[in-house]
């Protein structure tokens, strides 16, 4: 990585620990603490269009959406201003702190950006069987559980591959969760970017609410949180889009594809060099095995949340 344009480093680059997908590392400078962010470029699940990613940023920054301040961008490295702020758990969350998050998606989506890209066509694999069975073969420690979940794999597949999208389409953020998040004074601060793009408006609201509203499972969804992004859409001058299953659709979607791509790594059997650690791919296996199936039987009882 060249960081040169960040100045003379005070003390060594240090890597910090997590990411889904990327790698994160502080680096201080005589310029000031900066975010660098390696991004994975083995086996990228998506087009990352880094330039008008940070054009989007930079014009959010300048908007005044809480977020750190965009530095550069390239195909393998990301740079923002070092924000320090609270890591927010996985746990619902305030309903002040959700209702400042569906304002800031309103901001978001009224910024009047022009994207020329379309919109990133949910990966629809039915290669579970396949799977299963190679995970059988080498051994894998989750693989008599994804053996028992192949039926309910296909069939979420299915779900994602049939589900109506009501639209409008908007471009946006696309991954707004907890750990996406800080917490700096009691208020949000919006982190990691780089899979903004257009996306139909209820998956978008669907994925944010419902991230914002529970803990790890389903077991404590908060209604009153969930309804708190609407309020705060709504009240920043948002139009709610029709109630249905696509509310989430996107965000199951997207957990049935993270969790193929790490069962993928984890059946490579070696540390690869960008990207996840292979223990954080092997914990993200057994959370996809276990939850997907879950929260596609309680599809009914999570559309009562919708208004």
């Amino acid at each position: 990585m060249n960081l040169s344009h960040l100045g003379a480093p005070i003390r060594p680059i240090t890597r910090v620990e997590g990411g889904f997908a990327n790698r994160l590392y502080r680096l201080d400078t005589e310029e000031g603490s900066f975010a660098v962010k390696e991004m994975n470029v083995l086996d990228r699940r998506w087009t990352y269009h880094f330039d008008d990613v940070l054009r989007l940023e930079r014009a959010a920054f300048a908007a005044g959406i809480p977020m750190p301040e965009p530095i550069s961008a390239s195909e393998h490295t990301l740079v923002h201003r070092w924000v320090d702020g609270e890591k927010v758990p996985e746990a619902p969350v305030s309903p002040s702190y959700a209702f400042e998050i569906g304002e800031i998606l309103a901001r978001i989506h009224a910024l009047g950006i022009e994207w020329t890209h379309p919109p990133i066509k949910a990966q629809v694999s039915r290669d579970w069987p396949q799977l299963a069975a190679r995970a059988s073969e080498t051994g894998q420690p989750w693989a008599d559980e994804l053996a028992s979940h192949t039926e309910s794999l296909l069939a979420i597949a299915e779900f994602v591959d049939t589900c109506h999208l009501p639209g409008p389409l908007v471009l946006t953020h696309r991954d707004i969760q907890p750990w996406n998040l800080l917490s700096r004074d009691g208020r949000p601060v919006v982190l990691d970017w780089e899979l903004s793009g257009m996306l139909d408006l209820s998956g978008e609201l669907g994925s944010t609410a419902l991230s914002l509203a529970k803990g790890p499972g389903l077991d404590d969804v908060k209604p009153a949180v969930f309804r708190s992004v609407l309020d705060g859409y709504v009240a920043n001058g948002g139009t709610l889009p029709p109630t249905g299953s696509s509310w989430f659709a996107f965000s199951i979607s997207g957990w049935l594809e993270h969790t193929r791509w790490n069962v993928v790594r984890c059946l490579a059997g070696t540390e690869a060099t960008t990207g996840p650690g292979l223990a954080l791919s092997h914990e993200a296996v057994w959370n996809g095995v276990r939850g997907l199936p879950d929260i596609y039987r309680r599809l009914p009882d999570l559309e009562t949340l919708l208004p």
